[in-house]
């Protein structure tokens, strides 16, 4: 039998996974088991469908676009990790009337912008020269190719630039060697509607996820 809930009857949480991860990520099942506990329902949409090599923001934010259209209505709430997390920010703007709040773990908000971790100037040339380049995905355990048009195709976005008036809440590990705490200390001041904690832990937030748990319950009205 579900626990009580502040939430409305009708509330769907959309888990957006990172880069390279999966559906089945140990943040997506830790955050699954405890919402259903709730009786909320809870849908995280695969990326990597149907093939990983043609992955793009545009076909990501059309999949999550398509979960919010599903949620048929209710009261809907965008939670994502790193890529994930800038997706997440991308369809609050896009979507700002279906989306009620956001919870962001770690959010690449500076993602496909000059001086991004992901690649250096000479490797993102040899990407729009060999027309594909292998990443190490995690979901799969091996290095999978993905085609230059996922970068180009990111260029067309910008996280930090996004405005959106939903109540949000962000989690970012001060030792986090892929988003950099500061770019997201920026998002963050910048925007009245979203608040910011600063963990003492890295960027898969994997010791952190009590205490996220813990603030998320309260963020959606689940306990008193």
């Amino acid at each position: 039998m579900p626990l009580s809930s502040g939430l409305p009857d009708a509330s769907v949480i959309i888990y957006l996974h990172g880069f390279a991860s999966s559906a089945r990520s140990t943040k997506a099942n830790y955050f699954a088991e405890r919402l259903r506990r709730y009786g909320v329902t809870f849908s995280c949409p695969d990326f990597n469908e149907p093939d990983f090599s043609t992955l793009t923001i545009t076909r990501m934010l059309n999949q999550v676009a398509g979960e919010v259209e599903a949620a048929n209505e209710a009261s809907v709430t965008l939670m994502g990790s790193s890529l994930g997390g800038a997706l997440a920010v991308l369809a609050a703007d896009r979507l700002r009337s279906k989306v009620e709040s956001v919870v962001l773990l770690a959010p690449a908000v500076m993602f496909a912008k000059p001086g991004h971790h992901l690649l250096p100037p000479e490797r993102i040339a040899e990407w729009r020269m060999r027309g594909a380049l292998p990443f190490f995905h995690y979901a799969y355990n091996e290095e999978r190719p993905l085609a230059y048009e996922f970068y180009e195709d990111s260029l067309k976005y910008d996280p930090m630039a996004a405005t959106f008036d939903q109540p949000a809440l962000v989690f970012q590990g001060s030792g986090d060697q892929s988003v950099d705490p500061r770019t997201v200390e920026q998002f963050a001041s910048a925007r009245r509607n979203v608040t910011l904690s600063l963990l003492d832990d890295d960027h898969q937030l994997i010791a952190s996820l009590p205490r996220i748990w813990a603030d998320v319950e309260a963020f959606l009205g689940l306990v008193d």
